[in-house]
């Protein structure tokens, strides 16, 4: 079994119900002081199609430069980051609902390798459910989850 081939790469995906309107959600991932509630804990600045700006999780010592690709207002996000040390590309599609409410669809591609690739890719779908439950939690009821830092919080003894 350890001979296995993948024939199509692997693709992140997930999405959610967020019971807000459309203007309001696409703006939480426009703007990085809203952003940095439920996911990054800074950015240098709003998303702009052909902008580049860098988002931070202070928890991790960790900064990653993003490409703004795409943007059409309330409708999709489309950028490029480094991912797992390729050149990923993550799309979100936000579905405007007829009961003021909007469905959010994240898509993440990119991944290489076989067994590599696929875990990447399922770290990438778990990350980004993360993602969307923290937004779901923040815009609905207005609470902070932490669950980006709560998902991997360091070991005691490396604080």
């Amino acid at each position: 079994m350890s001979n296995l081939q993948l024939t199509q790469m692997p693709v992140a995906e997930t999405a959610m119900l967020i019971r807000r309107p459309v203007a309001e959600v696409f703006r939480a991932f426009i703007d990085p002081a809203i952003t940095s509630k439920f996911w990054f804990t800074r950015g240098s600045g709003n998303l702009e199609q052909g902008r580049r700006v860098q988002w931070d999780w202070e928890m991790y010592d960790l900064s990653i430069q993003v490409t703004v690709l795409a943007i059409e207002e309330q409708k999709r996000i489309l950028i490029e980051w480094p991912g797992y040390g390729t050149s990923n590309l993550v799309e979100w599609i936000f579905t405007a609902r007829k009961d003021n409410t909007t469905f959010v669809r994240i898509t993440n591609t990119g991944f290489s390798g076989n067994g590599e690739g696929v875990k990447q890719a399922i770290d990438a779908t778990q990350g980004f459910t993360f993602l969307l439950a923290g937004l779901k939690a923040f815009l609905e009821h207005n609470v902070i989850l932490h669950l980006i830092a709560d998902g991997h919080p360091k070991e005691p003894e490396e604080y």
